[in-house]
């Protein structure tokens, strides 16, 4: 496994070079949404709106962050689970987006989306949302902002540590673990 550093915007020739499993430290900006902003955006495209950002080479981050104490840019943003997302991730995909951050496996539509769109799913660590929120440095809600935590925010972020989940060529570190897991049980 590498560590790799990373920063947006995201090329497809970068994202082509991580492989399942590798770690990786994002800097530079990422947004955030949850179900019910995708499912907003995804409303939008059929009504012929424009999105709320530019959704070509963007990294959204599957969180809803808690409100920010004093001094501080964000409060604790830890990710949420993924397949609430699986819906409308390859509509978005489709339109360009770079890859998405968030907990869990992908059903294999979202899979196939990514492979036919050169993207990356990145694994954020569950439960370690406050350590996560020292990567941001700037935070501001730009669309949605009547969903309260599950805003749009648009994410200043260093050295933000995930790890690739399922590449550009579709290897699936939940199902490669698994499978490592099991072979060396058997031995």
């Amino acid at each position: 496994m590498n560590e790799i550093r990373l920063e947006a915007p995201f090329s497809r020739e970068k994202l082509k070079e991580l492989k399942a499993g590798d770690s990786v430290l994002i800097t530079g900006t990422i947004y955030t949404a949850r179900d019910e902003a995708h499912k907003r955006m995804v409303e939008m495209l059929r009504q012929g709106k424009k999105l709320p950002f530019d959704i070509r080479d963007a990294l959204i981050y599957y969180a809803g962050p808690a409100p920010a104490r004093p001094g501080q840019v964000i409060g604790s943003v830890g990710p949420t689970t993924s397949y609430r997302m699986d819906p409308y991730a390859p509509v978005l995909l489709d339109l360009g987006q770079a890859g998405m951050i968030g907990k869990g496996p992908r059903s294999p539509e979202v899979k196939e989306a990514i492979v036919r769109n050169g993207a990356v799913y990145f694994a954020a660590i569950g439960g370690a949302a406050a350590l996560i929120a020292r990567s941001v440095t700037a935070a501001e809600v730009i669309a949605f902002e009547d969903l309260g935590a599950e805003a749009i925010r648009k994410l200043t972020v260093k050295d933000f540590p995930v790890t690739v989940a399922i590449d550009s060529q579709g290897n699936d570190q939940y199902e490669l673990g698994k499978i490592k897991y099991l072979n060396k049980n058997r031995e």
